[in-house]
């Protein structure tokens, strides 16, 4: 089993939406004997995109899985998504790679997506190949491409192929360590031959740059290298995977997905450079029952342990959990513990997953990634262990919600069920949030994004057959007072029989904002029997649920019940909560009533080039900025902004920054409305409740 750990990749195809990973997957597994025909993107005919609405999109919207043989040596594919809208899928199947291929468009460079997998790959570790792809396609341009990736990434990007011709004539590569040329022909098949005439120069210099780089891996190498000696191909490849494993470098090759053209040779690279589990050595976990760091090695023959990267809800399958293991091995039926859920689960079978389907697996060792169906308990994140070596692993949280939308059944009678469909696409993509905001009464459904929202919505239909209309989001609003006032809320009511009578005095004061609601008794001598004073508070708390301005809640204030009169017969706890809303109603609108609207903290990342666009948009937005800061290339810019101001920003913030800035935002406080947008608000309302 050890030779299989040691035989075994985990690849993460990472970048920005566009770049061709799904092209290039599709073309390794071509090559691998793994499917017989290629298919393309734009016919909706890959083994990696089929989702309906990836089919739609012609673009990944959730990691997918694959697996090939080459060169006796394992490959497990991750082709994760490219768009920010998928962006938190990408991120945690990445935990379940040892090395990521980073994937250029040699058109379009380095995108922002590109840079956000890059910080990925660097949190997690994790030594990287970058392939420049679409070399074929009109203005390609490796030499630029490969600047923009030198002036970016770190650690040091190194060259190791060159392109043989450009645009329409690109159809191979030089390979520098070797010396050789590669030549495909149309059927993605390499025939070796010398290097161009014209290209002599430039594979001279280039190879000259990679040795010394190269060399950087090992002491030894370099001393010989300086003295003048020849170093062998053999010596450099065995440096290239040292500097590769410890991140001392980066790979660079070159090819075209679509035509096939240098894809064997990067896999070559993959098998002889990327890591295996063995490689990346033992994962750092804690005990659940003392907190203690304890470690697990990739040693088949060791406790079991592995971490859930991914959940897929089927409304007939049911629940799809993916996992990697860690350490340990697992048969095709068992038990296991969940240590997040602190329960144990059996399953019945072992999966592989090839693309849409699932093929029973025999068992899983160390850097397995396989798949159980219909687990009760466990879900994305969790920790699975041998019950007799708990162990708990810290997985990444997802990214944070960007927007929010007001969902409503589109047919009466489907509310219950937007909910309970709801929570299993919650499952299987938790960087979606489903709350229920009891002052605006209304569903809202928050995710990355406007396309991820509206996929989420595609999805609910085909998959549950509930339909939902999207709408913005209603802002919580809030109501207090600014003054100290004292009333008399009196109810008295002559029927033909027992009458109503209700009486009481109440002081309303503001309290501190955030304070929320304060209730004294302050009766003496039974001016009204105690009996009656938990229905004045009821009143009170009843009236203030719809403030007097625009029927928004009212928080931050104190009532203190000081005074009041009752009749033997007539009074009644109904009668005492109608004198003690009719109190309440009475001092707010004596006391100064404001709106209060919700602020958000936001946390804004963009390139410098946009700051002075960014800066006086917050400025019309009411934003008051906080400070900012810097993270490499890019600007960090906090502030306070009102969340009505906020709402739609996604959208605004991509066309600003052409898609380059990203930004967090979460709930700070409430404070006052400025009294001119106070006016605009109520009449807003009222326009409301008069449809």
């Amino acid at each position: 089993m050890s030779e299989n750990v040691a035989g075994l990749r985990n690849i993460a195809l990472a970048a920005h939406s566009g770049a061709g990973k799904t092209s290039l997957a599709e073309a390794m597994l071509y090559d691998s004997g793994t499917i017989k025909r290629l298919g393309r993107v734009e016919d909706g005919n890959t083994a990696m995109d089929f989702e309906a609405e990836e089919l739609k999109r012609t673009s990944s919207i959730s990691s997918g899985f694959h697996q090939l043989e080459w060169k006796k040596h394992t490959l497990n594919i991750i082709d994760t998504p490219g768009d920010q809208n998928f962006f938190s899928d990408t991120k945690s199947c990445l935990q379940a790679a040892d090395g990521t291929l980073v994937v250029i468009d040699a058109v379009d460079g380095v995108k922002v997506q590109t840079e956000q997998a890059w910080e990925f790959a660097k949190d997690f570790q994790q030594p990287c190949m970058i392939f420049i792809n679409k070399l074929d396609r009109e203005r390609a341009d490796f030499a630029r491409a490969f600047k923009e990736v030198s002036e970016i990434f770190e650690p040091k990007p190194i060259i190791l192929q060159l392109p043989i011709g450009a645009e329409d004539d690109f159809n191979g590569v030089v390979d520098l360590i070797s010396g050789r040329a590669y030549v495909y022909n149309e059927e993605g098949k390499a025939q070796k031959g010398e290097i161009p005439a014209a290209m002599q120069d430039a594979v001279e210099s280039e190879k000259e740059n990679l040795i010394e780089n190269i060399a950087e891996a090992d002491d030894e190498l370099v001393e010989r290298y300086l003295e003048g000696e020849e170093l062998t191909e053999e010596e450099l490849r065995a440096a290239l995977r040292k500097g590769t494993l410890t991140r001392t470098f980066v790979p660079v090759v070159c090819g075209s997905a679509t035509k096939n053209v240098a894809i064997d040779l990067l896999m070559n690279l993959i098998v002889d450079s990327m890591p295996s589990p063995m490689d990346r050595g033992s994962r750092v976990g804690t005990d659940p029952a003392t907190g203690e760091e304890i470690e697990r090695a990739p040693d088949p023959d060791g406790p079991f342990s592995a971490f859930v990267v991914k959940t897929l809800a089927d409304p007939y399958a049911g629940r799809l959990t993916i996992f990697r293991v860690v350490s340990g091995s697992l048969g095709s039926d068992g038990t296991f513990y969940n240590a997040s859920k602190e329960t144990k689960e059996r399953f019945n079978q072992l999966l592989t997953i090839t693309g849409k389907e699932q093929k029973p697996a025999t068992g899983a060792g160390p850097g397995s990634i396989v798949a159980m169906a219909k687990l009760k308990e466990t879900l994305t994140g969790d920790t699975l262990c041998d019950d007799g070596a708990k162990i708990s692993y810290q997985c990444v949280d997802p990214l944070p919600s960007l927007i929010s939308f007001a969902i409503s059944a589109k047919s009466k009678g489907d509310e219950d069920k937007i909910f309970s469909s709801m929570v299993k696409l919650l499952e299987e993509d938790p960087s979606l949030k489903l709350d229920r905001i009891s002052e605006t009464k209304e569903i809202i459904l928050s995710g990355l994004g406007q396309i991820h929202i509206e996929t989420t919505v595609e999805k609910l239909k085909r998959k549950f057959n509930v339909e939902v209309v999207l709408n913005t989001p209603k802002v919580p609003y809030r109501e207090t007072i600014k003054k100290k006032i004292r009333v008399q809320g009196k109810h008295k009511k002559q029927t033909g029989g027992h009458g109503q009578f209700g009486d009481c005095w109440i002081q309303l004061e503001p309290m501190a904002r955030g304070k929320g609601f304060e209730f004294v008794d302050a009766i003496v001598g039974g001016v009204i029997p105690k009996t009656y004073i938990p229905a004045v508070e009821k009143g009170v708390v009843e009236a203030s649920q719809k403030g007097v301005l625009a029927g928004f809640l009212c928080v931050d204030f104190k009532v203190t019940l000081d005074d009041g009169s009752f009749h033997a017969v007539d009074s009644s706890e109904m009668a005492f909560k109608i004198a003690g809303s009719l109190a309440f109603k009475k001092a707010a609108e004596q006391a100064h009533p404001v709106l209060l609207e919700p602020i958000m903290n936001v946390t804004i990342t963009t390139p410098e080039d946009f700051m002075g666009d960014i800066m006086g948009d917050l400025n019309g937005r009411r934003g008051k900025v906080l400070g900012m800061d810097s993270a490499g290339r890019n600007q960090i810019i906090k502030a306070n902004v009102p969340m009505s101001e906020f709402l739609t920003y996604a959208p605004d913030l991509r066309s600003m920054t052409g898609g380059r800035g990203i930004y967090f935002m979460e709930f700070s406080h409430y404070d006052e409305v400025p009294a001119q947008m106070t006016e605009k608000i109520i009449e807003e309302v009222r326009k409301n409740k008069e449809k």
